[in-house]
């Protein structure tokens, strides 16, 4: 199953598909499922596809060699002319985000390793902030290495800092956060706690995020479907 791990060794591409009834998010899977189950792509190393929770829509967490090998995948005929179509007939919004992954942290047992595959009972939370450039780097310290505190959330597993480096569909910096939970009822929870009864390193964070952050955009995601290169 694939890993996450800030290691700099793939680029990793997270597309978000927004769409508006929950027919067409099928429509949106099966179509995802078809693509990734036939890919063989120079520089493809895993596909991993998940349906929204909370809004229609699906992403595609996807680990590539390099971004050249990811342009020449979309300067291909295919893409251009059957899979961008494809999508935007079902789709409200199309964003194809280049990311590095900057930072990751799991609760201790589980030893320092982030996976993401069907085989596991998740309940993912993706949320996406612009920034300005000039604090891309003091939002990624305030989202990652500054909640650590994290690890003592009841239900709270993991999450993952990405930098993102460049997208179509949205403009400007931004940064991503893939967190994993135990389960629905865990997340809303922590997302439901009043300020004021928010621990003091929570409130601080918060107040820090919400001073860099120029926008912010989030979906819960459950993983349905995962494939890698030689599958």
């Amino acid at each position: 199953m694939p890993k996450i791990a800030a290691d700099g060794q793939h680029l990793t591409v997270l597309n978000l598909f927004s769409t508006d009834a929950a027919e067409k998010q099928v429509k949106l899977l099966a179509a995802m499922r078809q693509i990734v189950d036939t890919a063989a792509y120079e520089g493809w190393i895993s596909s991993t596809v998940h349906a929204g929770q909370d809004k229609p829509g699906t992403a595609n967490f996807i680990q590539w060699r390099s971004t050249e090998d990811l342009e020449s995948r979309y300067a291909g005929e295919e893409f251009k002319h059957r899979t961008l179509p494809l999508f935007g007939e079902i789709t409200t919004s199309i964003r194809l985000l280049q990311n590095e992954i900057a930072f990751t942290q799991q609760k201790p047992e589980l030893g320092g390793v982030t996976e993401i595959s069907p085989s596991r009972d998740d309940y993912t939370a993706i949320e996406l902030f612009g920034v300005l450039p000039e604090n891309q780097e003091d939002l990624i310290d305030a989202l990652g290495e500054s909640q650590t505190w994290l690890v003592d959330v009841p239900g709270y597993r993991t999450h993952t800092v990405l930098r993102g480096l460049r997208a179509r569909g949205i403009e400007g910096k931004f940064v991503v956060v893939y967190s994993q939970w135990d389960s629905k009822e865990a997340y809303d929870a922590f997302r439901s706690v009043p300020q004021g009864e928010r621990s003091p390193e929570r409130q601080k964070v918060d107040a820090r995020v919400a001073a860099l952050q120029t926008w912010q955009d989030e979906n819960t995601y459950q993983v349905v479907h995962t494939r890698a290169a030689g599958e």
